[in-house]
């Protein structure tokens, strides 16, 4: 998101728009940027993301694009002592929980109690 941002792209100055308002970055351009990437890596290359998927929705699209490569997870880490997203709320990182641990993936989770 970064180099979006220093680039002053479209979805760069979106995002920055939002970090400006104290806002999170829409899921449409949050999206956008994270495709770019993943369709750009090379095949099978490892990687670790922090703070995405942050949301239900963004993990279910994530799982399409790693389906469409034939990619998997290995694990999905989530831990309470990360920072807080304040435009995330906690239910979301609970759903963002619950579809990772129905999958067998979800390693040192600790999710906000209800």
């Amino acid at each position: 998101m970064q180099q979006e941002i220093s680039r002053r792209t479209p979805h760069g100055q979106q995002a920055a728009a939002a970090i400006l308002r104290g806002s999170a970055v829409p899921d449409q351009t949050l999206l956008a940027v994270l495709r770019k990437w993943f369709w750009a890596r090379k095949p099978d290359a490892g990687f670790l993301l922090e703070g995405f998927p942050a949301t239900l929705l963004q993990a279910k699209v994530f799982d399409e694009w790693l389906e469409t490569r034939g990619e998997n997870l290995t694990a999905v880490f989530l831990s309470s002592a990360a920072p807080a997203d304040l435009s995330s709320p906690a239910s979301a990182k609970d759903d963002v929980a619950t579809h990772y641990r129905t999958q067998g993936l979800l390693q040192g989770a600790t999710c906000a109690a209800a």
